[in-house]
């Protein structure tokens, strides 16, 4: 993929940028209930360069959202394995995979999740907060970012106001800016469009691609619209718990 130019200052990147900060190696998932087993995923494999807009597009049932939360170490995987960034989410401990996460996973999802007692700016905040916590050194909000997306979103004039007092489309934005704000080297998007009119739909995906592209952040975005997937730079398309096949994007 090629490289993206930055406006604003980049993470310094090195040789080992051409290695997959996610990889998944023959992921199964099955949920047991009783004696009753149903496979959710069936032998995943794949990988995902540093940088890269990839989406995962399957109809309802295909895995896509087990597989989101197994990468975003929500839950574990029945066989196989995850690596994010080199490291088996599997052998951390739950502290760990909490610290991993705070540190490098940004999330968005599809009901925006914004804690509706607190301001737009608070929600962003508080998303600071919870990724500096057990940080030897406290780490001041990064100001020039938050202006930039901020700009960029459209939402400056709005983080004063609440959840409630937000549309659609503005939560949604808010909620992006709470994933970014902590400059995490991968966002998962949960169906980000998935309660948004065509006309914010449009302007998530674009926002989220030029974030991708501004800030070098691999974006992996569960979608059952396979217009939306298009803005990715590949697309896997899941059924009954397998990817059935790949295919580039339109970005």
């Amino acid at each position: 993929m090629p490289s993206h130019s930055s406006t604003l200052p980049s993470t310094p990147t090195s040789d080992l940028a051409t290695q997959p900060i996610i990889l998944a190696r023959d992921l199964g998932k099955t949920y047991r209930s009783g004696k009753l087993e149903v496979p959710a995923l069936r032998r995943v494999n794949f990988a995902i360069t540093p940088g890269e807009f990839v989406a995962i597009v399957g109809p309802s049932g295909s895995g896509k959202s087990t597989l989101f939360y197994i990468l975003g170490g929500l839950t574990n995987a029945t066989t196989g394995s995850v690596l994010i960034d080199s490291t088996d989410f599997a052998k951390l401990t739950d502290a760990e995979r909490t610290k991993m996460r705070r540190a490098k996973i940004g999330f968005i999802f599809q009901r925006f999740n914004l804690l509706p007692t607190l301001s737009a700016m608070g929600n962003i905040e508080i998303a600071h907060d919870i990724a500096t916590l057990g940080a030897s050194t406290k780490r001041e909000l990064d100001r020039p970012l938050l202006d930039h997306l901020t700009e960029m979103l459209g939402i400056q004039g709005r983080l004063d106001h609440r959840p409630n007092e937000l549309s659609g489309g503005e939560q949604q934005r808010v909620a992006i800016a709470r994933a970014l704000i902590n400059r995490p080297a991968i966002v998962l998007a949960d169906e980000p469009t998935g309660n948004l009119d065509t006309k914010n739909s449009d302007a998530v995906l674009k926002m989220l691609r030029q974030s991708s592209r501004e800030l070098n952040q691999t974006v992996l975005m569960i979608t059952h619209n396979p217009e939306a997937a298009q803005i990715a730079d590949r697309i896997l398309h899941m059924r009954d718990g397998e990817i059935t096949h790949i295919e580039d994007g339109r970005h």
